[in-house]
């Protein structure tokens, strides 16, 4: 039995990712913080089990940790997607919401991780798959925070993708682009009109896109392939 645990399944690309493994066959955890409307009833028509926990929340992380592994068994694969954006100037951020950003962004991360490689060490074997942005890789005004802490998860595959390659276990990273999500309800038609006209493949970016990507790097299809920055962005940053 393939097992997965994805983070931030309450989003369109968390979502995508959740539904797209359980169709390949994995049993599913749906981790979801704030928006907890109908989890239970979408994990549940896909096989999987919904749980809560906030990711600025060591405890909480640890005991969404205990609880994949009492219900799985073990957890093959990790997808860290969970994510908060703040857009703004850095000098208009205050230190609340940057420390918020931190630690849902990659703090939430690093120690969600932490508490399951001791069993993909024990067995061997797993795949943890990082969700960044092209902002990771780039950059972007006005995005300061948010670029930061993406490019910090990019640091941290590259960095543990050789610290765990001799017990058998594979980290990647997708760097999506600009994807049609609730995260981009901000922006107007005529702007979001503008990004698919500023994206060479002329189009945004769909959960499916990510979500595709992301099963192909969890798959034995991809057992050669660690530490490595997959750009899903249409052509954006190239």
């Amino acid at each position: 039995m393939k097992t997965a645990l994805i983070t931030g399944a309450s989003g369109g690309i968390g979502s995508a990712i959740a539904e797209t493994l359980a169709k390949d066959g994995f049993t599913t955890i749906w981790h979801y913080s704030t928006h907890s409307e109908g989890m239970d009833e979408k994990a549940r028509k896909y096989n999987g089990l919904a749980v809560h926990a906030d990711l600025s929340d060591i405890s909480q992380i640890q005991q969404m940790a205990e609880f994949a592994l009492a219900k799985l068994g073990h957890v093959d694969v990790l997808v860290n997607n969970a994510g908060i954006s703040v857009s703004g100037l850095l000098t208009d951020i205050d230190s609340a919401t940057r420390r918020k950003l931190f630690d849902v962004n990659i703090i939430g991360a690093i120690e969600l991780t932490r508490f399951l490689l001791p069993s993909m060490i024990h067995q061997k074997s797993g795949c943890i798959l990082n969700i960044s942005s092209m902002w990771g890789q780039v950059g972007a005004s006005c995005e300061v925070d948010y670029s930061a802490t993406k490019s910090a998860l990019i640091g941290f595959t590259k960095a543990l993708a050789q610290e765990v390659a001799l017990s058998g276990i594979r980290v990647n990273c997708i760097a999506a682009g600009v994807i049609r999500t609730k995260m981009l309800d901000c922006y107007d038609e005529t702007t979001l009109q503008a990004l698919a006209e500023e994206t060479p493949l002329q189009r945004l970016g769909t959960p499916l896109d990510i979500a595709k990507s992301a099963v192909f790097l969890c798959s034995d299809n991809a057992n050669f392939i660690t530490g490595q920055i997959l750009g899903v962005n249409g052509g954006y940053v190239i």
